[in-house]
């Protein structure tokens, strides 16, 4: 069971930068906006912490001066590229079945299971000269109300959610997820909490399953 922590004031998250938030009609008011709001610090998922200190480069922090990208048509579309692509070049697989371990994150070659395809979009994007702080790994409960990792993609435009379970963009609220947390803009290695009701917990990511 995860700890419930009520928010009831306005207050800025020490060390972070980000603001935590909680309006009265919070769910209501959340899902009409565009843009996610955080409401306080969660933990990070272990095995996201075993991946920074395995490979850094991949958790350095962006350029907070283009902390969203403007979300022109073209960008738009490399967006749409590039989750296209890796949805189909990645065999879906399970770390258990790849690793032997329920939850490995890495940069998938071949295989992979949902977390090992947000961070091959989140690498491919950065090399294509995306700002880290624009390209925020995510944790959701999906459908099923399992662990389930996806990339977000921070723009003018809205909270963009590339997901190896279907190959169209959406709004992060159009999706049927519930979502828990995602890395810090200002920095890769703290996550922020997306419930407006709980301080996320470390939450393990479920094994693969087939695009919509």
């Amino acid at each position: 069971m995860r700890p419930t922590i009520l928010l009831v004031w306005v207050m800025a998250c020490v060390g972070c930068g980000e603001t935590m938030v909680l309006p009265a009609n919070a769910l209501t008011q959340e899902h009409r906006s565009r843009y996610m709001r955080v409401y306080g610090v969660a933990q990070p998922p272990y095995a996201f912490v075993e991946f920074c200190d395995r490979m850094p480069l991949e958790c350095r922090a962006g350029l907070l001066e283009v902390a969203r990208i403007a979300g022109t048509p073209q960008q738009m579309a490399e967006l749409d590229r590039v989750n296209r692509m890796v949805n189909h070049d990645i065999t879906p697989v399970t770390d258990m079945e790849l690793y032997g371990v329920p939850d490995y994150w890495t940069i998938p070659t071949s295989r992979g299971d949902c977390e090992d395809y947000a961070l091959l979009k989140r690498q491919t994007l950065m090399r294509a000269g995306w700002p880290a702080s624009a390209l925020l790994m995510t944790v959701v409960y999906d459908e099923h109300h399992e662990g389930h990792a996806v990339l977000t993609a921070r723009t003018s435009r809205g909270d963009y959610i590339l997901d190896n379970k279907n190959d169209e963009l959406r709004l992060w609220y159009q999706t049927p997820y519930e979502f828990l947390m995602r890395q810090s803009y200002i920095d890769p290695h703290i996550w922020m909490s997306l419930d407006p009701h709980e301080h996320a917990t470390s939450v393990p990511v479920a094994g693969p399953r087939l695009r919509r």
